[in-house]
């Protein structure tokens, strides 16, 4: 089967100067790839914020939402996994769209291969603020009370807090690029020593585009080595990985 891996769209960031051209650099990769697409995955940080109300959704996003849909009807699976700014889905995209919805993470068996997949935002060790900022968006006695405010509020703050929280790059300082790569090579090794079928650990969050090897050691001393894919990102890399049947290759989308 031919799968195609990629993360961090960060559709609807103040990022991006015209919105509009960032969406439909998405629907037209997409476009180009459902001739041989089986299944999509799409590793979190789809879109830059949503929060669903019960009887209201946020506006935008037509375009891409249409694209998804037409894929779903045609056959193709598609995954979505929730990342640390698209985290209040609910029940309006998996039941609009007809694709499944992941919170935390997920192995798929392709082709007789093993893909580990998640976004990544939860792995490892982590900043305290970050841990208690995380935990917030996730309650549910906070959710209900952010839902009580008016989205005239809590949408501009929504994006000027992703703004702020931005720097001038998409992509993150060496620092922090170094601290990132070692939880998920830390986390991929332990969850390599009890599972050491898995063939490959896919990521995204880190805005990295990365590919290295990562070896394990099971309690009965069975060597196992499998290999971390780091997707990148749709702010200026556009990135994606690609599964033919044999081969997961790293690529970049180019506009015709």
């Amino acid at each position: 089967m031919t799968a195609y891996f990629l993360s961090d769209l960060h559709l609807g960031a103040p990022y991006f100067q015209d919105s509009r051209k960032a969406e439909r650099r998405v629907v037209d990769f997409l476009d180009s790839i459902k001739g041989d697409a089986d299944a999509i995955f799409l590793l979190g940080d789809v879109l830059d914020y949503w929060y669903e109300y019960r009887y209201v959704v946020p506006r935008g996003f037509v375009r891409f939402f249409g694209k998804l849909a037409e894929l779903a009807d045609s056959g193709i699976k598609i995954v979505w996994f929730i990342g640390n700014h698209d985290i209040w889905i609910f029940d309006y995209i998996p039941n609009e769209l007809g694709i499944e919805v992941v919170d935390g993470y997920k192995v798929e068996d392709l082709d007789g291969r093993k893909f580990f997949m998640t976004h990544g935002d939860g792995i490892g060790r982590l900043p305290a603020t970050f841990k208690i900022i995380r935990s917030l968006f996730r309650n549910k006695i906070c959710q209900k009370l952010f839902s009580g405010i008016h989205p005239r509020w809590t949408v501009p703050f929504a994006y000027k807090w992703s703004d702020h929280s931005r720097n001038e790059s998409p992509l993150p300082s060496k620092e922090d690029a170094e601290r990132m790569l070692s939880n998920i090579t830390t986390f991929s090794r332990d969850y390599l020593r009890e599972h050491p079928d898995i063939d490959y650990f896919l990521y995204g969050h880190l805005h990295l585009l990365e590919r290295f090897d990562v070896e394990s050691a099971t309690p009965s001393g069975r060597e196992s080595t499998a290999e971390i894919i780091v997707l990148g990102e749709w702010l200026s890399q556009f990135s994606y990985a690609r599964w033919d049947g044999e081969k997961l290759e790293l690529l970049k989308y180019k506009e015709k």
